[in-house]
């Protein structure tokens, strides 16, 4: 089972990431200026993972391949990391969509 694991960035704001069953991070989130906010992109990742109409898939300049998972209002709620392949964003998406909707979320005692 996948978990959301939330943090602090060193400039102050609340990030999480989507970790897999395995531990590999899956999906970083962009920064949120509150912990609330932090928690409702978590909730909107639950909602809009499992709508594969969702995921955009993207190259980098390096040429590597990532994908954008987002919201219904279009704004970005999560990054992949960088596949060499398209079937690896494939797999990874695949991925998002398995782990996402269940996965519980955990909050070191640092946060």
């Amino acid at each position: 089972m996948g978990k959301f694991v939330v943090s602090t960035r060193s400039n102050g704001e609340y990030q999480f990431v989507l970790k897999a069953g395995n531990g590999e991070v899956i999906l970083t989130s962009e920064g949120y200026s509150s912990k609330a906010n932090c928690h409702h992109g978590i909730e909107s990742v639950r909602k809009n993972a499992p709508d594969v109409d969702q995921y955009d898939r993207k190259h980098s300049a390096n040429g590597k391949q990532y994908f954008n998972l987002k919201a219904a209002n279009g704004q970005v709620i999560g990054t992949s990391q960088l596949y060499e392949s398209a079937s690896g964003v494939s797999s990874g998406i695949a991925s998002v969509q398995h782990n996402a909707p269940d996965a519980t979320v955990e909050e070191p005692a640092a946060v």
